[in-house]
């Protein structure tokens, strides 16, 4: 059976906007991409919202939903009461193009300055032989679908614009970790998590892996290793005369 369920939509562009209320239709077994499609199917024919294969693969209908950054096409309404107010706002760290849609060019900014996987010298593509099991720890990583619901709710881009100039955030960061951990790349990965990509000013609350809807552990599995990583190259003493004697 149908209800009438109660929607606050975020409408506006770059300059100005605010949320407007909205009563549709909600059918059993609906997500709410279903019902932002509805809508704009019969009351808002100019609601822009990003979306593509509505199977939580792409990463495409990322936003906010009752204040949680969420795939809309993954948040099933029967999560939400039939009296509940269900508010569906863009996500909030990047800049609004218009309604639900968002500038999310900082993340392929940010992709660029990874270095790519750099392979030994002489060994040529079709070449490459490794063992299972050195690499199954970070073949997690590779399930990331790019939504960037981690970068948005990472507190240290989120609540702070300053920082982004410095900062990767938890979805690049975790490529450099399984760079890094990756069997025959040869890039040294440790310094430039540093000094490029702001390693330092994670401080692991676990926000980016709560939101993943990979569920991918990004905290536990890729940036406090990386930080481990980093420290004993920097930081251990042992390592630090080590790499003095053997120039390493």
């Amino acid at each position: 059976m149908g209800y009438d369920a109660k929607f606050r939509i975020w409408r506006g562009d770059t300059d100005a906007g605010g949320l407007e209320d909205y009563t549709v239709t909600v059918n059993e077994g609906e997500v709410v991409l279903d019902i932002i499609h509805r809508l704009q199917a019969t009351q808002a024919p100019d609601l822009a919202v990003r979306w593509n294969c509505k199977a939580g693969k792409c990463g495409s209908c990322s936003a906010e939903v009752n204040g949680r950054p969420k795939l809309l096409c993954m948040t099933r309404m029967s999560t939400f009461t039939e009296d509940e107010v269900v508010t569906v706002t863009p996500m909030r760290t990047f800049p609004v193009i218009r309604d639900l849609v968002t500038d999310v060019s900082f993340n392929y900014a940010k992709a660029r300055e990874i270095q790519s996987f750099t392979p030994p010298e002489g060994l040529a593509p079709g070449e490459y032989r490794m063992k299972q099991i050195d690499v199954q720890r970070s073949q997690e990583f590779r399930k990331c679908i790019e939504c960037f619901l981690c970068q948005d709710t990472c507190h240290v881009v989120r609540d702070h614009e300053e920082n982004k100039q410095n900062f990767a955030g938890p979805r690049f960061l975790m490529r450099v970790a399984e760079l890094d951990m990756h069997p025959l790349d040869v890039a040294e990965r440790r310094d430039s998590a540093r000094t490029e990509h702001g390693l330092g000013l994670c401080n692991i609350t676990k926000c980016c892996t709560d939101v993943c809807p990979e569920q991918i552990k990004i905290t536990d599995n890729a940036l406090i290793p990386m930080k481990e990583r980093v420290a004993d190259r920097h930081y251990d003493p042992l390592v630090w005369l080590g790499n003095k004697l053997f120039r390493r």
